[in-house]
């Protein structure tokens, strides 16, 4: 400690390095099957519990679930495999199904696959890594929830050099998932901006949209209908053995999209919590 910092002041800032800890980071990817990246310092944090659904449980989306399932498949088969948008409503299931394919995978196949989740602000240290998962040896769905970018916020240009047209490119063991409430991972705001701004509006509002055209499979979600919704509720009902009648069920869960002014998957999820919490039953 610096001598000149007051004894005080110094003790109080031991005391904080010993309260926080750096957390601790992997030498090596065989250590897990799901990691969180984590930038400056660079390093990969192990996840030996991924909070994640069955894929059995999710409802309303069966397109979107074969298509990423079936994507997925031939990347852990070592087979031409696209990166994916999962694009659309909030709480309609994007970064669960991710999630759960990523699961179901290594259900099968122990140890194929590895989940590598990355930050949306950390998004300008994607290259560094990229370089650490290609020395892996193992292969890699590197995933982005909730990606968006704003107006004066230029972190998209490194995604879009690595997903193609880089002079390194995307690794092949390497395929990369992305799920955003927009289309086209921006604001209309910030496209109207580009468009009103620029000397040729049409050129530069090109060159942000084709950023979502790098994802080659695209997957739209979209708020379900009653009967959707009613059939994920009762799914989960009957998953996690909550003695109610159907009835009852319907009718609360009815009650229970009602008061937040929508339907979707997650507020199916949110009402089972609070059911299984009156009924005494804990969700495993």
């Amino acid at each position: 400690m610096d001598a000149t910092i007051p004894p005080l002041l110094a003790r109080i800032a031991d005391a904080l390095d010993r309260l926080a800890p750096l957390p601790r980071t992997a030498t090596s990817l065989a250590e897990a099957d799901a990691f969180v990246w984590h930038a400056d310092p660079d390093g990969l944090e192990p996840i030996r519990s991924v909070n994640r659904v069955d894929i059995g449980l999710l409802q309303g989306i069966e397109r979107q679930r074969e298509q990423l399932l079936d994507n997925t498949r031939r990347f852990a088969a070592g087979l031409p495999a696209n990166n994916a948008l999962l694009w659309g409503a909030r709480g309609t299931g994007k970064s669960s199904l991710v999630k759960a394919v990523h699961a179901t995978i290594n259900t099968s196949q122990p140890g194929t696959l590895v989940l590598v989740e990355i930050a949306r602000d950390d998004i300008p240290s994607l290259p560094r890594c990229l370089r650490l998962l290609r020395d892996s040896g193992r292969r890699c769905v590197l995933f982005c929830d909730d990606l968006s970018f704003e107006t004066q916020d230029d972190a998209y240009k490194s995604l879009k050099a690595v997903l193609e047209g880089g002079i390194e490119g995307r690794p092949d063991n390497v395929v990369f998932y992305a799920t955003s409430n927009r289309r086209h991972l921006m604001s209309r705001d910030m496209i109207d901006n580009e468009r009103s701004t620029a000397i040729n509006p049409g050129e530069a509002v090109e060159e942000k949209v084709s950023l979502s055209d790098r994802f080659g499979l695209w997957l739209g979600f979209h708020h379900v209908a009653q009967d959707t919704y009613f059939a994920i509720v009762e799914g989960y009902a009957r998953h996690y053995g909550l003695a109610i009648t159907v009835e009852d069920l319907q009718r609360e869960a009815n009650e229970w999209a009602v008061t937040r002014g929508s339907r979707s998957g997650r507020v199916a999820w949110q009402y089972i919590q609070d059911l299984a919490g009156r009924l005494g039953t804990a969700l495993r």
